[in-house]
């Protein structure tokens, strides 16, 4: 199928004024970029964050007469505080094709492969993960992601049971399974994550050691190994409730941390008698690794 995309530039305040414009006009799906190349960090609770110079994309049904469009625009806003009006015919892609250009089998450790459907990798004394783009996030491609995968695969973790905290696509709490973990409890707020973890689980043959929950479901125990992929604002607010998930001497990985933002859930975690390890980096992100204290 093909559609009619238009894209605009404004200021953070009259983006979203925009994006609601775009939409009482019939738009399908209204999305922002950067124009400016700036971070965003995660938002508070409530919050969204936008860039301080934004590109506003709107994608329209092909009848669409975006020279219509433009002018109600205009005439709307401010021209002062309109750029780069830029608009295109764009294809419809098939999904598959779209996400195998960019995802490919990918190696973490010695031990352990997440590799696309069609694409698995057989190789002596290692473990191979089938894994897709789907409903949710992770699949190891994105630095917070590897860094949990890293530890997860060079570590021993027969017979442990595991909390993925945040679970996403289940990424981790499979990983750790087909690792040799003996039982993986996985967590998310998002349906679409549960899912998609059940579904992971199932392509993987591990679906009989893994059980899904939303947090008002999960009944709290203590675990040999805690895994929170979640970002530095919400890890730091639940620290008292992620620390606690860990048994005495067990291990707590957090990820979805910049590289800035390592002191203050070291600060947080240590305040819950977990101690927090040198970060591990790479790229603008970091990994940092925890022991549950004994009392």
């Amino acid at each position: 199928m093909t559609w009619q995309q238009i894209s605009i530039t404004s200021d953070k305040n009259t983006a979203p004024e925009i994006s609601d414009f775009f939409s009482a006009l019939g738009a399908l799906s209204v999305t922002y970029m950067d124009a400016e190349d700036q971070p965003v960090y995660e938002p508070l609770p409530g919050e969204t964050k936008i860039w301080g110079l934004t590109k506003v994309i709107a994608l329209f049904e092909l009848n669409t007469e975006p020279e219509l469009i433009k002018t109600v625009l205009f005439a709307q806003f401010k021209k002062n505080i309109l750029q780069d009006w830029f608009e295109e015919i764009i294809q419809d892609q098939t999904w598959e094709r779209a996400w195998m250009e960019h995802y490919h089998p990918m190696k973490f450790g010695e031990s352990l492969w997440v590799c696309p459907t069609g694409q698995e990798k057989s190789e002596k004394n290692t473990i191979c993960m089938v894994l897709d783009p789907g409903l949710a996030f992770g699949t190891g491609t994105h630095a917070t992601t590897a860094l949990c995968l890293e530890w997860l695969a060079t570590h021993n973790l027969s017979n442990k049971t595991i909390i993925d905290y945040g679970c996403g696509s289940g990424i981790l709490a499979v990983a750790a399974l087909l690792l040799g973990a003996k039982q993986a409890f996985a967590i998310d707020i998002d349906p679409q994550a549960i899912t998609a973890t059940l579904a992971n689980a199932e392509k993987n043959n591990v679906q009989d050691k893994i059980k899904c929950y939303l947090p008002e479901e999960f009944s709290n125990f203590e675990a040999d190994i805690v895994l929170a992929n979640i970002l530095a604002n919400p890890l730091c607010e639940m620290s008292a409730s992620i620390a606690s998930l860990v048994k005495e001497k067990g291990s707590l990985i957090l990820s979805g941390i910049l590289n800035e933002q390592a002191g203050q859930v070291s600060k947080a975690y240590n305040q819950h008698n977990i101690q927090i390890q040198t970060p591990i980096k790479q790229d603008d992100w970091c990994r940092l690794d925890g022991t549950k204290k004994i009392n």
